[in-house]
């Protein structure tokens, strides 16, 4: 949409877009900023770029959703009362979610609370600093890209200003010098910026929403009644989120129907 926006408005200024295509100038900018990125960071990270390119795009899949994470706790919870801790093993194996699965999974061994908050926390904390690394390449491509445009006008300029001679043709010499800051600034905001702004907004969600099933986890182990479940967990949604939920569960059946798959598509990390 940035895209278009800018090629819609070079057109209804009455100028042409095959005068913005520079080759020289987008190999200074595109590759200059490539370089100066794999020199930052490690060949292993920059070769990701396709990829978080295209999950900041596409989206990485359905998110865990948090009213049915809360269903899943609400659930376990109720059945853990009826029939104890140990008859969740073979329902927390089948888990979909990797991280719900091993909390589950060491609730029913008996693990100390403790221990396992230690554990679970440890685990958000390495995928958060996983994903900073992928969406702080992205924001440094950010500030490379104006600065390679600038270098690139430059040297566009220092090329102009030996060739004075010709007089007239220094006004489109000068023009195409300038399409370097162009390329440079544009890609920086349209592109890089909003890529690593939008994978940190995703990171961020998934830490949230595994800091829910951690107090999940917790409560299931705890033995608290379903209702309390619910009352620890729906305070992490905002207000209209909780005002959305559904009004009452019509049956214990249809509650534990409506937990049995609720992070099927998830596993995003």
């Amino acid at each position: 949409m940035g895209l278009g926006a800018l090629a819609i408005a070079v057109v209804m200024e009455g100028g042409e877009l095959g005068g913005f295509v520079s080759v020289t100038a987008g190999l200074i900018v595109f590759g200059g900023t490539f370089g100066a990125t794999l020199t930052s960071y490690p060949v292993g990270t920059v070769k990701k770029l396709p990829k978080l390119m295209q999950k900041a795009l596409m989206g990485a899949g359905a998110a865990l959703i948090p009213h049915e994470v809360i269903g899943l706790f609400v659930n376990l919870a109720e059945r853990a009362r009826r029939e104890g801790l140990l008859s969740l093993e073979e329902e927390a194996g089948k888990i979909p979610d990797a991280f719900v699965r091993k909390g589950m999974l060491l609730v029913v061994d008996g693990i100390d609370p403790e221990v396992i908050r230690t554990v679970l926390d440890v685990d958000i904390q390495a995928m958060a600093e996983r994903h900073q690394k992928s969406y702080a390449m992205l924001e440094s491509m950010g500030g490379y890209a104006p600065t390679m445009g600038i270098i690139g006008t430059v040297m566009g300029l220092v090329h102009v200003l030996g060739n004075l001679e010709a007089a007239e043709e220094l006004g489109p010499a000068i023009a195409v010098a300038f399409i370097a800051t162009l390329y440079g600034v544009a890609s920086a905001n349209v592109l890089w910026l909003p890529l690593g702004a939008k994978l940190k907004t995703m990171s961020k969600e998934e830490v949230w929403l595994r800091e829910v099933a951690r107090e999940g986890i917790l409560a299931v182990q705890a033995g608290d009644n379903p209702r309390i479940v619910r009352e620890k967990l729906e305070p992490f949604l905002a207000a209209d989120e909780r005002a959305a939920k559904p009004a009452k569960k019509a049956a214990p059946a249809a509650s534990e129907a409506a937990g049995k798959e609720p992070l099927a598509a998830a596993g995003r990390s």
